[in-house]
């Protein structure tokens, strides 16, 4: 069968790759075009574009970068048109996405299906007549969802597990550390200061410039006090160029790896995360750990916060449990001061350290075991067949 995916993001891509193996795995026959990224690449097929010309968040960004928006979903649909794909699979990004989804509806072109579902319970949640109007199969990787979509909204959805918790696990059975005479040079650089022998602190300061720009100065700063106790590795996002770090980098004792946040994630004593899934991956390698988000104008983002967003948290961690297992520093609360503060008490012998490891054994167990991308690929192929 012809699959065409769509992708808009770093977290989308890594997804959309698993899946895509697993489609492979059980139709012989696949065949793959998409936007997306390098990981789905690697997997094969064509790929249209890369998220990296996707990928504008922010009313501001959006704005500067509509025509170049507009004329990727150009792009998009008439691509898809001519391709005549068997189903079209939607991987989060909903902005973009379910103007395709309407798209293909609209013009009967085939089924469409969602993996990792738009996040409308969060923000945005009269969407959920597009979806009912225009998804034909949704696929859900959060627990809380079914009782969101099936309760509240009347909408049937699959809850296939989560697909962090299922890339950790099998990232767990299958890693073995490199040998010394083929490691790459990024994986020599986690954990080598002073003999090897200090501790780790992991930053993962989000997946786009835009948000970067707003985490890492203060990240670094800090950490800048444990620089002679710890060593600091900052997790450099795919699709992020080494160099545009450097600036950041100047003068602070922080190094960058590539590709090895996994790795990074096994041998680290805490971490700094910026919002997203980053802060579930975390979890799963029970490295104890603080959100970190900075948006534009604070006071008004947590006056909409408060008054407007209909969840009362922002990470994956704290939704999944209903309940703050992970302190969020967002928008007013966020500060160099406070970020130090609560590390400090996440560090070995920090008063906040021990709970947290206890309560992230509340979120695997919420998750489940089950492997999401070979539980939905096997669900997407049995429906197309019938």
């Amino acid at each position: 069968m012809k699959y065409y995916l769509i992708a808009g993001e770093a977290s989308g891509d890594l997804h959309a790759s698993h899946l895509m193996k697993e489609l492979k795995r059980q139709d012989s026959d696949a065949q793959f075009r998409f936007f997306g990224g390098d990981m789905m690449a690697t997997v094969g097929g064509t790929r249209v574009k890369h998220y990296r010309e996707l990928a504008y968040m922010g009313f501001i960004p959006v704005l500067l970068h509509l025509p170049t928006i507009l004329k990727n979903m150009r792009t998009c649909k008439q691509d898809i048109t001519e391709w005549k794909p068997d189903v079209v699979i939607l991987v989060d990004y909903p902005g973009f996405n379910l103007k395709i989804a309407e798209y293909v509806k609209a013009n009967a072109i085939c089924p469409v299906y969602y993996y990792i579902s738009p996040k409308i319970w969060a923000w945005k949640e009269y969407r959920i007549k597009n979806i009912k109007r225009d998804v034909d199969e949704l696929f859900s990787i959060l627990p809380f969802e079914v009782e969101f979509f099936e309760e509240k909204h009347h909408y049937p959805i699959h809850y296939v597990g989560n697909p962090t918790a299922s890339e950790v696990r099998e990232w767990r059975t299958n890693y073995a550390p490199p040998s010394q005479d083929c490691v790459p040079h990024s994986y020599l650089q986690v954990g080598e200061g002073d003999g090897g022998e200090s501790p780790i602190i992991a930053l993962l300061a989000g997946s786009r410039k835009q948000e970067i720009n707003e985490n890492l100065p203060a990240m670094i700063e800090a950490t800048r006090h444990l620089e002679d106790r710890y060593d600091l590795v900052l997790a450099g996002a795919p699709g992020i160029e080494s160099s545009y770090y450097k600036t950041f980098l100047k003068g602070s004792a922080v190094r960058l790896v590539k590709n090895e946040t996994f790795a990074l994630l096994s041998k680290a004593t805490a971490a700094l995360v910026t919002s997203g899934t980053a802060t579930l991956e975390t979890c799963m390698f029970r490295v104890p750990q603080v959100v970190c988000y900075r948006t534009p104008m604070p006071r008004l983002f947590g006056f909409l916060k408060r008054y407007f967003l209909k969840v009362p948290y922002v990470s994956l961690v704290n939704l999944i449990a209903h309940r703050e297992v992970v302190k969020e520093l967002v928008a007013n609360t966020f500060s160099v001061d406070n970020i130090r503060t609560e590390l400090e008490a996440l560090l070995p012998g920090g008063n906040k350290r021990e709970t947290m490891l206890d309560d992230y054994e509340e979120i695997h167990r919420l998750l489940g075991e089950s492997d999401a991308p070979k539980k939905a690929a096997s669900l997407i192929i049995n429906f197309l067949n019938k």
